[in-house]
């Protein structure tokens, strides 16, 4: 008896759905040591597929967990721009995420996204292996402005967004690294105003409009607004020449926080541009960083 078409389509539907799944559950190991866990969906707010990778250092039982986020200026790159991906061969397990970008939604959906992460993280961490007990995050440029925000926004209810759903489970953290990631628009908007208000810089973009137009939103979004006492260690590391973001955000991001009594480390790496090569200061910085902050079987 022949098959109908719309049989047929049901089938090829299955077969989609099906290999959808395994591709998200999809297990990779490579000659670091390292098991990872490749694009895993961990929400879909507003029709927008969000998925991470996850690294797992082969032999540690539930090792502590780094999450990344990465740059681009809030409207490009992916997860697969993974910087602190080496750390997985320390003991570290490291999932790196991804978010919608600013041609998807305007702020405040970014840091919705970055925190729904961390909540789905923590939710699916007996699945998985690692422990959340304590979790240390970074990220690069865009990425570090998230991180930076996530750190100093801890509690504040119109960030937390409810995306990945798990509204059970905490989105703070317990230690930021924070690579060349603006932390105060409106101070931006002074010396660099083609980012902030013309209508191509990467800030206009994720607001919706100027800064000087829309200065509480610039505040909402400026990790710096947040700064209080109970706000986790900071590690920062900005290249010393570069154009893409100043060295000056870095700088007042630090000056603020030793204000507020607080910890934080502001490494600025000598003749660096913006996103310049791993360096042996910074991996010493980093494991430094991680092994003070988090729980750690690491190297």
């Amino acid at each position: 008896m022949p098959i109908s078409p719309r049989k047929i389509l049901l089938l090829l539907a299955l077969l989609l759905a099906v290999a959808s799944l395994a591709r998200s559950e999809e297990v990779e190991s490579d000659k670091n040591q390292v098991i990872r866990h490749n694009d895993i969906l961990f929400a879909e707010p507003d029709g927008v597929k969000l998925l991470l990778d996850l690294h797992l250092p082969k032999g540690v039982k539930n090792p502590p967990l780094v999450m990344f986020i990465h740059g681009g200026g809030w409207k490009g790159g992916d997860r697969s721009r993974c910087r602190l991906a080496w750390v997985a061969q320390h003991g570290y397990a490291v999932a790196s995420i991804e978010y919608r970008l600013s041609s998807e939604a305007l702020f405040p959906a970014q840091i919705h996204d970055c925190k729904g992460a961390l909540r789905w993280l923590r939710s699916n961490s007996g699945k998985y292996g690692y422990d959340a007990s304590r979790v240390i995050i970074g990220g690069t440029s865009a990425g570090g402005h998230l991180v930076a925000l996530m750190g100093t926004s801890g509690g504040v209810e119109a960030l937390e967004g409810t995306t990945a759903g798990h509204l059970d489970q905490s989105s703070r953290v317990d230690g930021v690294i924070d690579y060349y990631g603006p932390s105060d628009f409106v101070a931006r908007s002074v010396n660099q105003p083609s980012k902030t208000d013309e209508p191509r810089g990467s800030v206009y973009l994720l607001l919706g409009g100027p800064v000087k137009e829309n200065m509480e939103v610039a505040k909402q979004a400026s990790p710096v607004t947040y700064i209080s006492d109970d706000d986790p260690p900071f590690l920062i590391l900005h290249g010393e020449k570069d154009t893409t973001v100043f060295l000056d955000q870095s700088e007042l991001l630090s000056q603020r926080y030793a204000e507020a009594g607080l910890d934080a480390v502001l490494h600025v790496e000598k003749g660096a541009g913006h996103g310049w090569p791993k360096s042996d200061a910074e991996h010493d910085l980093v494991l430094g960083f991680l092994n003070q902050h988090i729980r750690s079987g690491a190297e």
